[in-house]
Protein backbone atom coordinates (compact mmCIF):
# COMPACT_ATOMS: atom_id res chain seq x y z
CA UNK A 1 0.00 0.00 0.00
CA UNK A 2 1.40 3.28 -0.84
CA UNK A 3 0.61 6.60 1.71
CA UNK A 4 -0.02 9.77 0.15
CA UNK A 5 0.13 12.07 2.88
CA UNK A 6 -0.81 15.51 1.29
CA UNK A 7 -3.02 18.22 1.84
CA UNK A 8 -3.57 21.13 -0.67
CA UNK A 9 -4.68 24.13 -0.27
CA UNK A 10 -8.44 24.57 -0.44
CA UNK A 11 -11.19 21.91 -0.05
CA UNK A 12 -12.14 21.95 -3.32
CA UNK A 13 -8.82 20.57 -4.77
CA UNK A 14 -8.83 18.18 -1.59
CA UNK A 15 -11.91 16.18 -3.48
CA UNK A 16 -10.56 16.61 -6.74
CA UNK A 17 -7.23 14.84 -5.72
CA UNK A 18 -9.41 12.06 -4.53
CA UNK A 19 -11.31 11.72 -7.50
CA UNK A 20 -7.36 12.30 -9.43
CA UNK A 21 -6.11 9.65 -7.44
CA UNK A 22 -9.19 6.71 -8.37
CA UNK A 23 -9.09 8.17 -11.89
CA UNK A 24 -5.25 7.91 -12.49
CA UNK A 25 -5.29 4.11 -10.56
CA UNK A 26 -8.41 3.25 -12.99
CA UNK A 27 -6.85 4.43 -15.91
CA UNK A 28 -3.35 2.21 -14.59
CA UNK A 29 -1.12 5.34 -14.67
CA UNK A 30 -0.47 5.41 -11.33
CA UNK A 31 -0.65 2.99 -7.81
CA UNK A 32 -3.52 1.07 -7.65
CA UNK A 33 -3.50 0.95 -3.84
CA UNK A 34 -3.39 3.85 -2.30
CA UNK A 35 -3.65 5.19 1.80
CA UNK A 36 -4.11 9.05 1.17
CA UNK A 37 -4.10 11.20 4.51
CA UNK A 38 -5.48 14.76 4.64
CA UNK A 39 -6.76 17.34 6.97
CA UNK A 40 -8.34 20.17 5.22
CA UNK A 41 -6.82 23.80 6.51
CA UNK A 42 -10.36 25.63 5.88
CA UNK A 43 -13.97 24.54 7.19
CA UNK A 44 -16.30 23.47 3.83
CA UNK A 45 -19.75 21.50 3.64
CA UNK A 46 -19.32 18.80 2.06
CA UNK A 47 -22.69 17.08 0.36
CA UNK A 48 -22.86 13.54 -1.45
CA UNK A 49 -22.87 13.36 -5.44
CA UNK A 50 -26.72 12.95 -5.00
CA UNK A 51 -27.68 14.97 -2.50
CA UNK A 52 -29.86 18.00 -2.63
CA UNK A 53 -28.22 20.74 -1.29
CA UNK A 54 -31.02 23.05 0.14
CA UNK A 55 -32.19 19.43 2.06
CA UNK A 56 -29.54 18.81 3.95
CA UNK A 57 -27.44 22.15 4.26
CA UNK A 58 -28.30 25.28 5.96
CA UNK A 59 -27.40 27.96 2.96
CA UNK A 60 -27.75 30.80 4.99
CA UNK A 61 -25.60 29.70 7.89
CA UNK A 62 -22.82 28.64 5.85
CA UNK A 63 -22.93 32.00 4.19
CA UNK A 64 -22.57 33.59 7.63
CA UNK A 65 -19.87 31.61 8.69
CA UNK A 66 -17.87 32.21 5.12
CA UNK A 67 -18.23 28.51 4.73
CA UNK A 68 -18.07 27.01 0.87
CA UNK A 69 -20.48 24.25 -0.28
CA UNK A 70 -19.12 21.44 -2.05
CA UNK A 71 -20.25 18.50 -3.95
CA UNK A 72 -17.70 15.04 -3.62
CA UNK A 73 -17.47 12.18 -6.28
CA UNK A 74 -18.84 9.74 -3.55
CA UNK A 75 -22.32 9.12 -2.30
CA UNK A 76 -24.07 9.78 1.40
CA UNK A 77 -25.31 12.53 3.00
CA UNK A 78 -23.61 16.09 3.78
CA UNK A 79 -20.48 16.36 6.13
CA UNK A 80 -18.45 19.11 7.86
CA UNK A 81 -14.70 19.23 7.72
CA UNK A 82 -11.65 21.42 8.52
CA UNK A 83 -9.29 21.51 11.27
CA UNK A 84 -10.08 19.02 14.34
CA UNK A 85 -11.16 16.43 11.42
CA UNK A 86 -8.60 14.01 9.78
CA UNK A 87 -9.85 12.80 6.44
CA UNK A 88 -8.93 9.20 5.12
CA UNK A 89 -9.07 8.14 1.91
CA UNK A 90 -8.11 4.44 0.38
CA UNK A 91 -7.91 3.56 -3.61
CA UNK A 92 -7.92 0.05 -3.55
CA UNK A 93 -7.68 -2.54 -6.64
CA UNK A 94 -10.99 -4.16 -6.90
CA UNK A 95 -9.10 -7.04 -9.74
CA UNK A 96 -6.74 -7.76 -6.21
CA UNK A 97 -10.14 -8.24 -4.65
CA UNK A 98 -13.09 -8.88 -6.52
CA UNK A 99 -15.28 -8.56 -3.52
CA UNK A 100 -14.88 -5.22 -3.25
CA UNK A 101 -16.99 -4.60 -6.33
CA UNK A 102 -19.98 -5.29 -3.97
CA UNK A 103 -21.14 -2.42 -2.22
CA UNK A 104 -22.01 -3.94 0.99
CA UNK A 105 -18.53 -5.99 0.92
CA UNK A 106 -16.61 -2.87 0.52
CA UNK A 107 -17.92 -0.96 3.58
CA UNK A 108 -17.41 -4.75 5.63
CA UNK A 109 -13.56 -4.36 4.30
CA UNK A 110 -12.63 -0.94 4.65
CA UNK A 111 -14.43 0.05 7.93
CA UNK A 112 -13.50 -3.29 9.50
CA UNK A 113 -9.84 -2.14 8.58
CA UNK A 114 -10.36 1.78 9.94
CA UNK A 115 -12.00 0.26 13.19
CA UNK A 116 -9.34 -2.19 13.89
CA UNK A 117 -6.42 0.59 13.72
CA UNK A 118 -8.58 2.57 16.36
CA UNK A 119 -9.34 -0.03 18.13
CA UNK A 120 -6.02 -0.69 19.23
CA UNK A 121 -6.52 3.06 20.97
CA UNK A 122 -9.94 2.87 21.79
CA UNK A 123 -11.21 -0.79 22.17
CA UNK A 124 -14.74 0.52 21.86
CA UNK A 125 -14.64 1.65 18.43
CA UNK A 126 -17.48 -0.48 16.48
CA UNK A 127 -19.18 -0.02 13.04
CA UNK A 128 -22.57 1.34 13.03
CA UNK A 129 -25.25 1.99 10.41
CA UNK A 130 -24.35 1.16 6.84
CA UNK A 131 -21.16 3.44 6.93
CA UNK A 132 -20.20 4.99 10.17
CA UNK A 133 -17.91 4.36 12.97
CA UNK A 134 -18.99 5.48 16.80
CA UNK A 135 -18.63 4.57 20.36
CA UNK A 136 -21.53 3.83 22.55
CA UNK A 137 -23.78 4.92 19.91
CA UNK A 138 -22.13 8.67 19.15
CA UNK A 139 -20.99 8.86 16.13
CA UNK A 140 -16.98 10.20 14.68
CA UNK A 141 -16.42 9.04 11.64
CA UNK A 142 -18.83 9.53 8.28
CA UNK A 143 -17.78 7.67 5.19
CA UNK A 144 -19.09 7.14 1.90
CA UNK A 145 -17.21 5.46 -1.49
CA UNK A 146 -17.47 5.68 -5.40
CA UNK A 147 -16.68 2.19 -7.47
CA UNK A 148 -15.61 2.38 -11.00
CA UNK A 149 -15.19 -0.92 -13.28
CA UNK A 150 -11.24 -1.86 -11.50
CA UNK A 151 -11.14 0.19 -8.42
CA UNK A 152 -12.57 1.66 -5.44
CA UNK A 153 -12.25 4.90 -3.87
CA UNK A 154 -13.42 4.74 0.06
CA UNK A 155 -13.33 7.66 2.34
CA UNK A 156 -14.24 9.30 5.43
CA UNK A 157 -13.91 11.44 8.48
CA UNK A 158 -12.29 11.43 11.79
CA UNK A 159 -13.54 13.99 14.50
CA UNK A 160 -10.76 14.27 16.96
CA UNK A 161 -10.70 17.96 17.86
CA UNK A 162 -13.63 19.57 15.78
CA UNK A 163 -16.04 22.98 16.49
CA UNK A 164 -19.09 20.14 16.70
CA UNK A 165 -21.60 23.25 17.40
CA UNK A 166 -20.62 24.07 13.43
CA UNK A 167 -22.03 20.83 12.22
CA UNK A 168 -24.83 21.75 14.06
CA UNK A 169 -24.98 24.58 12.59
CA UNK A 170 -24.37 24.44 9.13
CA UNK A 171 -26.28 20.84 8.52
CA UNK A 172 -29.73 19.95 8.79
CA UNK A 173 -31.25 17.20 10.07
CA UNK A 174 -30.61 14.85 7.22
CA UNK A 175 -33.61 13.17 5.39
CA UNK A 176 -31.76 9.67 5.37
CA UNK A 177 -30.96 8.35 8.95
CA UNK A 178 -29.54 5.16 10.68
CA UNK A 179 -31.99 3.27 12.57
CA UNK A 180 -28.78 3.94 15.38
CA UNK A 181 -29.33 7.19 15.38
CA UNK A 182 -32.64 7.17 16.93
CA UNK A 183 -33.76 10.73 15.96
CA UNK A 184 -31.36 12.26 18.11
CA UNK A 185 -29.68 16.06 17.01
CA UNK A 186 -26.39 16.61 15.50
CA UNK A 187 -25.53 17.85 19.05
CA UNK A 188 -26.45 14.39 20.66
CA UNK A 189 -25.15 12.27 18.24
CA UNK A 190 -21.81 13.41 16.95
CA UNK A 191 -18.28 13.70 19.27
CA UNK A 192 -14.68 13.77 18.45
CA UNK A 193 -12.34 11.25 19.31
CA UNK A 194 -10.03 11.41 22.62
CA UNK A 195 -7.01 11.54 20.06
CA UNK A 196 -4.81 13.43 18.59
CA UNK A 197 -3.88 13.98 14.69
CA UNK A 198 -0.53 11.97 15.01
CA UNK A 199 -2.12 9.12 16.68
CA UNK A 200 -4.58 8.28 14.38
CA UNK A 201 -2.16 8.69 11.67
CA UNK A 202 -0.02 6.17 12.91
CA UNK A 203 -2.55 3.77 13.38
CA UNK A 204 -3.71 3.91 10.52
CA UNK A 205 -0.65 3.83 8.68
CA UNK A 206 0.05 0.51 10.46
CA UNK A 207 -3.47 -1.39 9.82
CA UNK A 208 -3.05 -0.41 6.50
CA UNK A 209 0.92 -1.43 6.02
CA UNK A 210 1.22 1.99 4.49
CA UNK A 211 5.41 1.64 3.54
CA UNK A 212 6.07 3.24 0.90
CA UNK A 213 5.80 6.80 0.49
CA UNK A 214 4.05 8.32 -2.77
CA UNK A 215 5.85 11.52 -3.84
CA UNK A 216 4.00 12.04 -6.86
CA UNK A 217 0.16 13.07 -7.41
CA UNK A 218 -1.35 13.93 -10.10
CA UNK A 219 -1.04 17.16 -10.13
CA UNK A 220 -2.30 17.61 -13.69
CA UNK A 221 -5.46 15.85 -13.36
CA UNK A 222 -6.45 17.20 -9.88
CA UNK A 223 -6.22 20.91 -11.66
CA UNK A 224 -8.81 19.57 -14.51
CA UNK A 225 -11.26 18.46 -12.00
CA UNK A 226 -11.19 21.36 -9.87
CA UNK A 227 -11.55 23.79 -13.01
CA UNK A 228 -13.97 21.24 -14.70
CA UNK A 229 -16.45 20.59 -11.46
CA UNK A 230 -15.24 21.29 -7.79
CA UNK A 231 -14.56 25.18 -8.76
CA UNK A 232 -18.32 25.48 -10.52
CA UNK A 233 -21.50 26.16 -8.91
CA UNK A 234 -22.90 23.95 -11.51
CA UNK A 235 -21.80 21.21 -9.91
CA UNK A 236 -21.50 22.31 -6.26
CA UNK A 237 -24.91 23.13 -6.20
CA UNK A 238 -26.90 21.15 -8.36
CA UNK A 239 -30.08 20.22 -7.89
Amino acid sequence: MHLLDLTLETPAANLALDEALLETAEAGEGPGNVLRLWESPNMAAIVGRSSRVDEEVDRAECGRREIPVLRRASGGAAVVIGPGCLMYSVVLSCQEHPPLRMIGEAHRHVLGLVARALRTLLPQVDAAGTSDLAIKGRKFSGNSLRLKRDHLLYHGTLLYDFPLEAIAGCLKSPPRQPEYRAGRSHGEFVMNLPLDAAELRSALIETWHAESKQQAWPESRTRRLVAGRYAREEWNLQR
